[in-house]
């Protein structure tokens, strides 16, 4: 009995691989659970593992040049290429800075969020999906821009303040999200398949959507439709973190005495001087235009070891800042005081107007509101004299001025019409 049975499985298994073979692939005579769901659903199982004698396991790596991606999805493993698979600005800041005093710095703290394949982000197995924001936000969480734009920002890194929401393994601050956000629109929007693969930043603009209606105080202001960035005036908060420590710990049992959140088994804890969330600073941006800007990183280093016997502590390795976007878009505007007469979000702070004191504390730099020591990666702070002239009491100014009091007076809305 038991031969006969073995003989009706045999004889089953060859009459499947027998029909499989004439359709062209026999995967599922032995992967009979897998099935492709969505989008690809009844693509053949070849279209994107390639051949039965040299199957590819993941089609969509990087390693493989997204093989059984590109076939249909031509160009798109371009996007292997940029930003988010290399990181090569962090690599080279980095290189900069903490590589200086530990050479495998990246290899212990930075690994974690790089694009490998391109399930990372279109879902796993054979579960492919567009990505939504969620998915996105697993790699743009904490203090990369992503989060913001669900109204998300990083909590302190000590554990007491570890509480409420969690996501991805971190627990955030509930701030106001961005205006796009709430009306449902997802990342792809305005980051299209195409713009990333091409390395761009975007595929739309935001006078791609708006018209800027003129009769709104500040769009009637030429200087300000010319010079600034649309979002320099309606991000309503940005994530900063002023100060970054990386605390390094060559006796781990040593990391008790500090109460951060982070692995207890690495080598590094992090932690901040001082995170905010309001107004994002301003700059110049590489067009010449007035930009958010914020610091990445004012990077700090203790080797609690070398600390505890009288070495360095608190060791600056770099002051950088880079011009952005904040996701944090809203149809209202800050006053006009909020630039003008505003030097500290210019950097330009003046000493009798200086609260926090970096240097009476050990961290060199006389303020992280002053532009000395510290340098725009990828555009430049505000030349002094273009922050004056900026300030000019003109008459045109103070006729802006009295018509926008005017308005908020009237209650009238101020926006652009989308």
């Amino acid at each position: 009995m038991p031969l006969m049975t073995n003989f009706i499985v045999i004889f089953s298994l060859l009459l499947a691989l027998a029909a499989t073979s004439f359709a062209g692939e026999s995967c599922t005579v032995c992967h009979v659970s897998v099935r492709l769901s969505g989008v690809h659903k009844g693509v053949p199982c070849l279209g994107c593992h390639i051949s039965e004698s040299a199957t590819v396991a993941n089609p969509g790596a990087s390693a493989y040049g997204a093989i059984g991606c590109k076939a249909c999805h031509k160009g798109h493993e371009r996007i292997f290429d940029h930003a988010m698979a290399k990181r090569s600005g962090e690599k080279q800041f980095v290189s900069r800075s903490y590589a200086k005093v530990d050479a495998a710095f990246w290899e212990k703290n930075c690994t974690g969020c790089h694009l490998q394949s391109c399930t990372d982000c279109h879902g796993s197995g054979h579960n492919i999906l567009k990505p939504l924001a969620v998915d996105c936000q697993r790699c743009h969480k904490g203090y990369f821009v992503g989060w913001d734009y669900a109204g998300r920002a990083p909590r302190e890194d000590n554990n007491r303040y570890q509480r409420g929401a969690e996501i991805e393994g971190e627990r955030f601050l509930k701030m106001l999200p961005d205006v796009h956000f709430s009306k449902g629109m997802e990342c792809s929007a305005c980051h299209s398949m195409q713009s990333l693969a091409s390395g761009e930043k975007s595929s739309q603009k935001c006078r791609g959507c708006h018209k800027p209606d003129l009769k709104i105080v500040e769009h009637g202001i030429k200087a300000h439709m010319e010079r600034l960035e649309c979002y320099a005036c309606h991000a309503a908060w940005g994530a900063q973190e002023y100060g970054t420590f990386y605390l390094r710990f060559r006796d781990g049992a040593s990391k008790e005495d500090f109460d951060l959140k982070g692995e207890k088994n690495g080598e590094y804890l992090r932690s901040a001087y001082l995170k905010s969330q309001d107004a994002p600073m301003l700059g110049l941006n590489s067009r010449g235009k007035v930009s958010p800007i914020r610091p990445m990183f004012i990077a700090y280093y203790t080797d609690i070891l070398t600390a505890k016997s009288g070495g360095d502590e608190n060791r600056l390795l770099g002051a950088e800042w880079r011009t952005y976007m904040p996701h944090t878009i809203q149809r209202g505007t800050i006053a006009c005081e909020g630039c003008h007469d505003s030097p500290r979000r210019f950097l330009l702070e003046a000493e009798s107007a200086r609260i926090f004191l970096p240097k009476k504390d050990g961290m060199v730099l006389e303020s992280f509101w002053q532009q000395q020591g510290q340098k725009v990666v990828n555009g430049s702070f505000m030349p002094l004299d273009r922050y004056r002239k900026m300030n000019e009491r003109t008459m045109a100014k103070k006729r802006a001025e009295t018509k926008k009091w005017q308005n908020l007076l009237k209650n009238v809305e101020t926006s652009s019409k989308p």
